[in-house]
């Protein structure tokens, strides 16, 4: 199996798993929208809410790293321009959520 196969079954797999999630999010958004911050401090520090959360950040930061590298290999020509911007954006696809992850579980 090639690299670009791998690519195309990685984003429809993630696709898949992110479309619960973010539905999960926007019901949970719009519930909390106009909440006090208390209150969505308490959603956020709910275990539930951490876990499905996380996987949402993890899952929405994998499929967009795996799209953006898709446009960067049909509109970069340049090898090592190409090379660094997926390294960069590979970096900050696990940094990102990372950092987003211990934030929230720091919460109070």
């Amino acid at each position: 199996m090639n690299l670009a196969t791998k690519k195309w079954i990685f984003l429809k797999i993630s696709s898949i798993i992110l479309l619960p999630l973010m539905l999960w999010f926007i019901v949970n958004f719009i519930a909390i929208y106009d909440s006090s911050y208390l209150e969505v401090v308490e959603f956020f520090t709910n275990s539930k809410s951490k876990f499905l959360f996380s996987l949402f950040i993890i899952f929405a930061y994998f499929f967009s790293a795996l799209s953006i590298s898709e446009v960067f290999e049909d509109y970069i020509e340049d090898d090592k321009i190409k090379y660094v911007a997926n390294r960069v954006l590979f970096i900050s696809a696990i940094t990102i959520p990372l950092l987003t992850i211990i934030f929230l579980f720091n919460l109070i």
